[in-house]
């Protein structure tokens, strides 16, 4: 039986020099077994609550792209959603805590988020009105879209110091806005509890025990409110930034099976002011320490909630909206795959971009609403990535290689996702399958050769060898590469070929190199 293989590669540069460094070596990939599991749905991506003028660094980037003004009849952002469907919506951020929901009894007015001197974030509360949410709950059932939606979790409280609150939550108008949902019959996937409130918080904080005890209110809500749904949605918490201590304890508060998954976020490049974001990108030590976070996120939920799962429910790299002329361009696909790739190997089940658009981060472009390279790098993992993550070796000992395998999705045979993060080294791979024989009991690892399959005029920073004869029935090739060899391009190329919308404004189909 012929082995398919998909290859997936991600080049940081493709200019050759005399003076190249030239790495020999091979991967093992290991199909015998899973590693770690994803959910179907992996790529997510947020829709954001920040107004127009939102800025940072004097610089103001986000437009009309928060739930309040986004147009919701461009043509290009219901394209965007449908090429990925499902694609997985987290509607959230760092407003959603100031957020009253236009429906029942509201002990406060509800008014449009405005600029205010001490306010949290520096904005007053603003108002979800109900005939918004009439407006997006259609979009999002006509794009097939799956809805995660971030509740405010800070009414009721009262701030006790700096950026620490305490009391219950008053969690009225929540059941109010979920009953009205309800009452509409949209579909909610699933109901996410607070914004980066977990820990020392970003602008307030919740204290573990507290935030267990009003997660328990809140999934006794929900018990109430969806007895007689056919749907049931999950409960997701705390959306904030990773604190051992804090996360343990909130499972251990909350109890089994009333939080069903764990979201926490990420933001490992610093701030999007840096000036030197470009090569943070590309520095393999920096993309790796994120591991660390992973991993004890990984054994937090091993013991203390093995009920739970873990989600990436918002990360963008650079923090404060992104870099300018950075993160929406194609070097940032290097950090992008690559946590994808990282995420992966830990049984995360979503991962959620900051931003579907808005910000410098987002997938699209604010004003024109032309995906950027990560809108690409998105949909090809979304259309080659299988759920089923798979275990890759390699004996090169260069930190620029990083290497990641899945089973292929929707077919049988392998996804292998190749990142070069230097421009200096050209790698010269050969890879294997490891299959195991049960009838003889041990592993033997089968050749899988590959011939130089790069186009002639493309100058390289990868090449296959091996031997003809081979059992390799077929293989795909789908190499990513910047306009221009110019890593702050704008336009990503595939194959040679730039990605752009077709005269008829669709998004472009996405073909390999078949060998």
């Amino acid at each position: 039986m012929g082995f398919h293989l998909v290859t997936f590669l991600l080049l940081a540069s493709l200019r050759l020099t005399l003076t190249q460094d030239v790495e020999h070596g091979s991967i093992i990939v290991d199909g015998a077994q899973a590693i770690a599991e994803n959910d179907d749905n992996f790529i997510c991506a947020t829709i954001d609550w920040w107004p127009q003028d939102k800025c940072d660094y004097n610089y103001c980037p986000w437009g009309n792209s928060s739930v309040i003004n986004l147009d919701l009849s461009h043509p290009v952002l219901s394209k965007a959603i449908q090429a990925l469907q499902p694609l997985r919506i987290r509607v959230g951020g760092s407003l959603q805590d100031q957020v009253l929901y236009e429906v029942g009894n509201l002990k406060s007015p509800c008014h449009p988020f405005q600029k205010m001197k001490g306010g949290l974030f520096g904005f007053s509360k603003g108002c979800l009105h109900m005939k918004r949410w009439d407006e997006l709950n259609h979009f999002f059932h006509n794009t097939g879209a799956m809805i995660t939606f971030g509740l405010n979790a800070l009414l009721g409280r009262h701030q006790i110091s700096h950026n620490v609150w305490g009391g219950d939550w008053d969690s009225t108008n929540a059941y109010d806005f979920i009953n009205y949902t309800i009452s509409k019959g949209y579909n909610i996937d699933s109901w996410e509890f607070g914004n980066e409130l977990s820990g020392k918080g970003i602008g307030a904080s919740v204290g573990a025990a507290q935030y267990g005890k009003d997660l328990i209110k809140l999934k006794k809500i929900l018990h109430t409110l969806y007895k007689n749904s056919k749907s049931k949605p999950s409960l997701i918490a705390p959306g904030g930034f990773y604190q051992k201590e804090w996360f343990d304890k909130l499972l251990q508060v909350s109890g089994s099976g009333v939080v069903n998954a764990l979201s926490h976020h990420i933001y490992n490049l610093g701030p999007g002011s840096d000036e030197h974001l470009d090569m943070k990108i590309l520095d393999p030590e920096r993309l790796s320490k994120v591991e660390s976070i992973f991993s004890n996120l990984s054994e937090t939920i091993k013991k203390h909630g093995p009920w739970s799962s873990a989600w990436v429910g918002e990360a963008g790299g650079a923090f404060n909206s992104g870099g300018p002329n950075v993160s929406n361009t194609f070097v940032n696909s290097f950090w992008y795959l690559d946590q994808l790739g990282i995420a992966s190997r830990y049984n995360t089940k979503v991962y959620c971009r900051q931003t579907l658009i808005g910000g410098n981060y987002g997938l699209l472009n604010t004003i024109t609403f032309i995906p950027n390279p990560d809108y690409y790098s998105a949909l090809l993992w979304h259309q080659l990535m299988g759920k089923s993550v798979l275990e890759a070796s390699s004996d090169v000992f260069s930190p620029f290689l990083r290497t990641y395998a899945h089973c292929s999705k929707g077919r049988e045979g392998v996804t292998l996702l190749l990142i070069n993060l230097s421009n200096q080294t050209h790698f010269i791979l050969t890879v294997h399958e490891r299959v195991t024989l049960s009838n003889v009991g041990n592993d033997v690892a089968k050749s899988i050769p590959k011939e130089n399959s790069f186009f002639s005029h493309l100058k390289r920073a990868f090449s296959w060898v091996g031997t003809k004869g081979s059992d390799v029935a077929f293989r795909e090739e789908y190499h990513l590469t910047p306009k221009d060899n110019y890593l702050r391009s704008q336009t990503m190329l595939l194959n040679g070929n730039p990605l752009e919308l077709t005269d008829d404004g669709e998004i472009p189909r996405l073909d390999p190199a078949g060998y």
